[in-house]
């Protein structure tokens, strides 16, 4: 029987990635979308952490009523706020494959990302991650600056330009993406110079294959 799979975004530029991503698959997917959560988060001094943790918590329950088989989060600040929900559905979360990938490195590694508000949360999380598995970590943060108002503006070539010139830069350690938007520009700089980037996409993709008994299209 095919899987119905809903995923929650912060943004509607993730819904692409994920439909070539898992087109091979005999899969469902439901995408539902709110990107004016985190810009109140960001803009509104009067929007608490506790209001934006029940707004998530209200989203996933909502995703979960619509009869998919599993809930997958693409959004590392949601992810973040959420922390752990009961439902009768699995609630897969982007991050935990790419932080067990992050798990297997024996050297120093940078992180990089365009949003700065994503950095502390995926962060804590990958260090819970890394102590749950005994792992010790030598991590650098890498930020592009104002960029993600780019993407979030539709600006995607602009910004898909702006990380790519940064990762260009980025040759003598090993190197990942953190957020999903940065995977295009993770890609296409593979493409162009045999680097590898680790990006939560690929590994995200391995994970749901197996934890969902995905099958591939006859």
């Amino acid at each position: 029987m095919k899987k119905k799979i809903g995923f929650l975004h912060a943004h509607y530029s993730n819904i692409e990635y994920i439909e070539i991503a898992l087109s091979a698959y005999d899969v469902e997917l439901s995408h539902f979308v709110d990107p004016g959560l985190m810009v109140r988060v960001m803009s509104d001094p009067d929007f608490t952490e506790s209001d934006a943790k029940r707004k998530v918590k209200e989203q996933v329950e909502w995703v979960v009523q619509s009869g998919v088989d599993a809930v997958l989060i693409t959004c590392t600040n949601y992810i973040a706020l959420l922390g752990e929900l009961a439902t009768n559905v699995p609630i897969i979360k982007m991050d935990e494959p790419y932080f067990e990938a992050l798990c297997q490195i024996d050297q120093p590694q940078t992180i990089v990302f365009t949003n700065p508000d994503t950095v502390p949360g995926t962060m804590d999380r990958l260090q819970q991650y890394a102590k749950s598995k005994q792992k010790k970590l030598e991590t650098e943060v890498q930020v592009i600056e104002n960029t993600f108002e780019l993407i979030m503006s539709g600006k995607k070539a602009e910004y898909e330009q702006e990380v790519v010139i940064f990762l260009k830069k980025q040759r003598k350690r090993v190197v990942s993406v953190a957020q999903l938007s940065m995977v295009g520009a993770a890609q296409q700089v593979e493409r162009e110079t045999s680097q590898t980037i680790i990006n939560p996409l690929h590994t995200l993709v391995t994970s749901m294959v197996k934890q969902l008994n995905l099958k591939a299209k006859e």
